[in-house]
């Protein structure tokens, strides 16, 4: 124990060294000077299968690039003189073709060496063996007769094969033989029976050997068994079978695996348990196969050296067996060589450290020479397992081989050692970019090289020099460890590498980047089968990693199925089945990192019905049923629900009975008598309840008198001298017993005398005649059948038919409170004469006229108003003033209603009148304004007079002071002067009585204004033709001097029109609230958009621009932005008249005479420039008019269109400013902007009865909205001459 302590303190010193020499360890480029380094060989052991090409590995690499050679058991192996041998072009690689050939020839130990100016490599020992499966040796297996109780061994003993074969047991229909803890196969193929059976009696047991290289099986000749029951073997205690006594041995190699078996006899069959004296078992190392029958430990250690008890016990006793194990070891390594490169006078180790069990004996070569026996090298220095090598020179570098060996095997390694004299160069791709998460561990390489080895440096941002710290750890290989990075730590980092020869930098960036997180993780789902399912998966992610999610299920994946629909944060599956129930997980991926979350489905399902239905410990009024429960599908039952059917009395008809708790299993029915029961169960759980199960078996209980009597027993008469007696009747299932009868009983109440009785069957109901009109009677109803009388009925109270009342109400009183109200009063009539129930008094009255109207004017319509109860008084509402009336009542029970009382009659005082039935104005004058209205519909008294009230409004809706006048009751029509002209005005009007004035009716109007010349032609379009409706009363007093209108009635009253020389006045009444108003306007009977104007904050607006002689529809329109709604009055039709033209003779103005000697004066000048270009020689289009009219001035213009010659420019036709229009008096619609077309109707210019034009142009053609206020301009030149012609 002492040796494997201090064996394992060793290993743990020579293992650090190790590590720090992995972490030093460097690659010299290929483009340098380098001895070769082996980078590819075959297995120590390599069995080949001899129906394929042998092929043994040798790469390596160096620069120059080496040369192979081989050896075969020691001695060169020619491989150019072997045809069937190749080796690949630039490498050591060996390809044996064997076909045709004895592949056992080429059997044997091969070593490859690899050679270049700098040294020589050579690879492991490769032994080259063929497969083999040989065939069993024939032999005749006796049969084995046993007696059942008796161990049984079966031997295999199969060929021995390279490797050896896999052995299994089957028969002759190739099934396995089943393995137990009985029967068993032991490591080396045999067939264990710890006791026979007589089941075990066959005759072929056969064992079969699979060769696994060439894929063989072999079989052994069957072994029959015959078990025999004529003598047992009894019980007996334990004893193993293998292995034998008490003890044994078993050594293992560490890092292979330590097989222990243990197989015991006995009857009954044994238990096999497994301990290691002093120590646990590794548990993770550690297996039991074999039905306990083996322990297997992998990867040996020294640790697992000691004795192993296998115990097997069964009821009888217990025996034991010691194994006691030892580990060896073949030579492992602690520290092997590694390459060295040197610059020339440096110092370097080689060392080739290593252990085993036994020791390995360690042994140097030189370039594939022992060390020994190699040129001698004062430099050189060898101490065991160590070279050192002092003041090395340019030159001297070579390849060391390390050979370490003991009985279980051989180590060998390749390390050159290289001299070159070599600035740093930086390995590492430049300009990397490296990406880490934060909080992971971030690593920036600086791989780099140089002779002698360079120092790294480090730098952030150019600026920031980094040391060893708690952030930073930089690695002997250059490496850059930031154990936890931060979004600080992002930024440029450069690497110096530098050595005495000079040095090299390197950049590259690091991006430490947010994680990947699942904010919402799916949740747990229970859904019905059939429904959908949705998982949720909301993720939180670097915005600069493109993010990849995937979905699972079970950890595979998702079923390639429609109903799975996968969106960009959740699943959702359709139509759920129950194979759909399982785990869903929600993986997010990045480049650099992922988060997952992971959710259960459970498919539910309403339960299935129960079974097995079954009727116990039966009585007369009760039994037991019991059921077995069916799948609950994952949802607990919160109840059971036991129905019955009485197939007696409802066949076909299911009623719920009773309900008992999910985890019952059984109920006590109570039953009733005279019922064929036929019992079933409904399962319910949360999703719903099951089908029903079957029916139970029928179960009859035996007849009884009833339990009950009917219930909802009734009497009320239906007619004067009777009362009808009423009940619910017992069911079929109620009635207890056959011939179910009811006994109908009842008497006068509060009279003393007899019941009177009546049997009934199959009835509901019976009729009592030859009672007293609305008489109270007791009642009460028994039920019997064969078996007896039901309980004592309780008794009830009814009423005989009641008659229509005999009197009516008497000493009838009115007290009138006022014009619409009146209160009636009347003495209650005598309980016997209403003969009924009383139900209230009807009062009947009617308007028979006015005070005012004649009788038969006014057609009479009688009003009911009821009073229930015993009431004496009631108020009359609604009447109309200063009205006749008359007034009956009558009392009311449930049969209907008694006589009359005497007509009563009564009037009503005058109250205000309605309001006036409509207010116009009419023929608007400069100065005043002519007011007609008509009287009210209703004057609700004698009629008064009027009051009227007025006051203006300015361009701000203010109002001015009110003006007050008075008129009698026959004045309707009234004119007010001295008013201000182009004003609007608002006017109040009012009837009165004298009860004093009613609501107001409202208009508005405008006075003409003061630049008329002529009269209007207004014509009311689709606009009202009766008077608007009044507007709701004003009850304050007149308003203070200017203030703003308030907004009552409808948005838009009356429009109304007027015609200027300037344009068409339109003035309206507004009340709306909308904050944009419009005036529209569009020529009558045409098809293009209407024309708009804002107007806010008036209420008129002059439309300019308009052409004389046109129609236009007018509109104004409110509009707000906030409400859909549009509001408009209806439109009016507005005629502008045509304007008579103001003759002027311009043959006499100085402007016109100055203008016609220009223009004479300029065709003049053109003649001359043409004669001229002529007598040039100038060639014109208008020569052949010069041989045809040899003076140019005899025909100065052309007839046909005015122009002069054939000079005009074709592409500009418009005339000269100022030039005439052709005698036809037309302006082709191409030469002129100012057709007559723009100014009238069609084109067709208009004349006045003395045939002069007076469709002269008066203003500016129709222009844009925006442009529709402008002023006019003065009369076109054209025009004017067109007029003047």
């Amino acid at each position: 124990m002492d040796r494997n302590r201090n064996w394992m303190s060793g290993f743990g010193a020579v293992l650090l060294i190790l590590m720090s020499h992995v972490s030093s360890a460097l690659e010299v480029p290929l483009d340098l000077p380098q001895p070769p380094t082996i980078t590819l060989q075959s297995p120590k052991d390599y069995i080949f299968d001899p129906r394929e090409n042998i092929v043994i590995h040798c790469e390596a690499k160096g620069k120059p690039h080496p040369s192979f050679s081989w050896t075969r058991n020691g001695t060169h192996f020619d491989v150019e003189k072997d045809s069937k041998v190749l080796m690949k072009p630039g490498s050591g690689t060996l390809v044996i073709d064997i076909s045709g050939e004895k592949a056992e020839a080429y059997e044997g130990t091969y070593q490859c060496t690899a050679h270049n100016d700098h040294g020589t490599a050579v690879s492991n020992s490769i032994v080259i063996r063929q497969s083999r499966s040989p065939l069993w040796s024939k032999e005749r297996n006796e049969a084995i007769v046993v007696q059942m109780g008796v161990s049984l061994v079966l031997q295999c003993r199969p060929p021995a094969g390279l490797p050896p074969p896999v052995i299994f047991w089957m028969d002759n229909n190739f099934q396995r033989l089943p393995l137990d803890k009985r029967v068993s196969q032991a490591l080396n193929g045999d067939l264990y029976f710890s006791n026979v059976l007589p089941e075990d009696s066959r005759p072929d047991y056969i064992c079969y050997a699979r060769f696994p290289h060439t894929q063989t099986i072999q079989q052994k000749q069957p072994i029959s068994v015959t078990v025999l029951n004529n003598s047992p073997e009894g019980e007996h205690r334990p004893g193993f079978m293998m292995p034998l006594g008490t003890t044994s041995t078993k050594m293992v190699l560490r890092g292979e695996t330590l097989e222990l078996e243990c197989i015991a006899e006995g009857l009954p069959t044994p238990d096999i348990s497994w301990q290691k004296d002093g120590a646990e078992l590794p548990s993770s190392r550690m297996s039991v196969q074999n039905f306990q029958k083996t322990l297997k430990i992998s990867d040996v250690n020294e640790g697992d050296a000691g004795d192993y008890h296998c115990t097997a016990s069964n009821k009888l006793g217990t025996t034991h067996h010691v194994i006691k194990v030892t580990v060896k070891a073949a030579p492992f390594w602690v520290s092997a060589p590694r390459n060295l490169i040197l610059a020339p006078n440096e110092t370097g180790i080689l060392t080739c450290r290593v252990n085993g069990e036994p020791k390995p004996k360690i042994s140097w070569f030189v370039n594939g020479v022992p060390i020994e026996n190699a040129p001698e090298d004062r430099s050189r220095k060898v101490d065991d397992d160590t070279v050192i090598l002092s003041n090395v020179q340019s030159g001297s570098s070579a390849v060391y081989q390390c050979n370490a060996s003991n009985e279980f095997g051989y180590l060998m390694a390749n390390a050159f050692v290289n001299v070159l004299a070599e600035p740093p160069r930086v390995l590492t791709p430049p300009n990397r970019v490296y990406q880490v998460i934060t909080n992971t561990p971030a690593l920036l390489h600086c791989a780099s090289f140089g002779s002698p080895i360079p120092t790294i440096t480090w730098f952030k941002d150019s600026q920031i020099s980094i040391k060893n710290g708690d952030s930073y750890v930089i690695h002997e290989n250059g490496t850059l460890e930031i154990n936890v990075a931060q979004t600080v730590n992002s930024g440029k980092y450069t690497c110096i590498a530098t050595n005495n020869l000079g040095l090299k930098e390197n950049h590259m960036t690091l991006e430490v980047k947010e994680p990947t997180r699942i904010l919402k993780q799916p949740e747990y789902k229970v859904v019905q089968r059939g429904m959908s399912a949705s998982f949720e998966c909301k993720v939180k992610h670097d915005p600069s990693l493109i993010p990849v999610m995937i979905w699972l299920k079970d950890n595979g994946d998702l079923p390639d199925d429609d109903r799975f629909v996968v969106g960009a944060e959740s699943l959702t599956v359709k139509d759920v089945t129950d194979g759909d129930e399982g785990t869903y997980t929600c993986i997010m991926n990045t480049t650099l990192d992922q988060d997952s979350a992971s959710a259960m489905l459970t498919v539910v399902e309403k339960p299935d019905p129960p079974t097995d239905l079954e009727l116990t410990d039966q009585t007369e009024r009760s039994v037991q049923l019991t059921w077995i429960p069916g799948d609950e599908h994952n949802s607990p039952t919160q109840m059971f629900l036991v129905q019955y059917e009485d197939l007696l009395h409802g066949p076909g008809v299911w009623i719920n009975l009773t309900e008992v708790g999910g985890t019952e299993t059984t109920a006590r029915l109570n039953l009733s008598p005279y019922v064929y029961y036929s019992f079933r169960v409904l399962a319910i759980n949360r999703v719903g309840a099951s089908q029903p199960s079957q029916p139970s078996s029928q179960y009859r209980t035996n007849p009884a008198a009833p339990d009950e009597n009917p219930s909802d027993v009734q009497g009320v008469g239906t007619e004067p001298g009777n009362l009808v007696i009423s009940w619910t009747p017992l069911t079929g299932f109620q009635s207890n017993g056959p011939n179910l009868e009811y006994r109908v009983l009842w008497k006068r109440k509060d009279v003393d005398e007899d019941w009177s009785s009546k049997n009934v069957a199959n009835v509901s109901q019976f009729v009592v005649t030859g009672t007293t009109t609305y008489t109270p009677y007791m009642i009460k109803i028994q039920a019997f059948n064969d078996y007896g009388s039901g309980p004592e009925p309780k008794v009830f109270t009814g009423y005989s038919g009641e008659d229509l009342p005999l009197s009516a109400p008497d000493n009838v009183q009115i007290m009138v409170h006022n014009s619409t109200l009146a209160e009636v009063h009347w003495e209650p009539v005598s309980s016997p004469s209403v003969r009924g129930k009383l139900q209230g008094y009807k009062v009947y009255y009617s308007r028979v006229r006015g005070l005012h109207e004649t009788e038969g004017e006014t057609e009479q319509q009688e009003q009911v108003l009821t009073f229930s109860g015993n009431r004496s008084e009631g108020r009359l509402p609604g009447l109309q003033p200063y009205s006749l009336y008359n007034l009956t009542i009558r009392v009311l029970n449930n049969k209907g209603e008694g006589p009359p009382s005497p007509n009563k009659e009564f009037d009503t005082p005058e109250g205000v009148p309605g309001p006036p039935s409509f207010l116009n104005v009419i023929n608007p004058g400069l100065d005043s304004l002519t007011l007609e209205w008509g009287p009210p519909m209703k004057n609700n008294g004698r009629l008064a007079g009027y009051t009227l009230k007025y006051q203006p409004v300015n361009n701000t809706n203010e109002l001015g002071p009110v003006k007050v006048k008075n008129f009698l009751a026959n004045e309707t029509i009234i004119t007010l002067d001295n008013l201000n002209s182009s004003m609007l005005y608002k006017f109040y009007l009012s009837a009165k009585t004298i009860k004093g004035s009613g609501p107001i009716i409202t208009e508005e109007a405008f006075t003409a204004m003061d630049t008329i010349r002529t009269q209007p032609t207004v014509e009311t379009g689709k606009g009202p033709t009766e008077p608007p409706h009044p507007t709701s009363p004003i009850t304050q007093s007149p308003p203070p001097p200017f203030h703003k209108v308030p907004p009552v009635g409808p948005a838009f009253g009356t429009v109304n029109t007027s015609v200027s020389e300037e344009g068409a006045v339109i003035s309206w009444d507004y009340f709306g609230h909308h904050k944009n108003v419009y005036v529209e306007y569009i020529v009558e009977n045409s098809k293009e958009d209407w024309k708009k104007e804002l107007v806010n904050g008036s209420h008129w607006h002059m439309i300019k621009g308009l052409k004389p002689g046109t129609s236009y529809r007018v509109r104004v329109v409110a509009r707000d932005p906030a409400d859909p709604t549009v509001h408009s009055t209806d439109e009016v039709l507005v005629t502008v008249p045509a304007v008579p033209s103001r003759q002027v003779d311009i043959a006499t103005q100085g402007w016109f005479i100055g203008l016609m000697c220009a223009i004479a004066l300029l065709i003049l000048v053109l003649l001359i420039v043409c004669f001229i270009k002529r007598n040039k020689g100038g060639k014109y289009p208008v020569k052949e008019k010069e041989d045809a009219h040899q003076d140019p001035e005899i025909q100065p213009m052309k007839e046909d269109d005015g122009t002069f010659g054939e000079y005009s420019d074709t592409e500009d036709h418009k005339p000269l400013k100022g030039s005439r229009t052709p005698s036809n008096g037309t302006v082709r619609r191409d030469e002129s902007d100012d057709s007559l077309v723009d100014y009238g109707e069609g084109g067709d210019g208009q004349f006045n009865e003395d045939g002069s034009f007076i469709g002269q142009y008066s203003g500016k053609k129709e222009k844009d909205t925006h442009e529709g206020n402008e002023s006019s301009e003065a009369p076109s030149p054209v025009n004017a001459m067109n007029s003047f012609v």
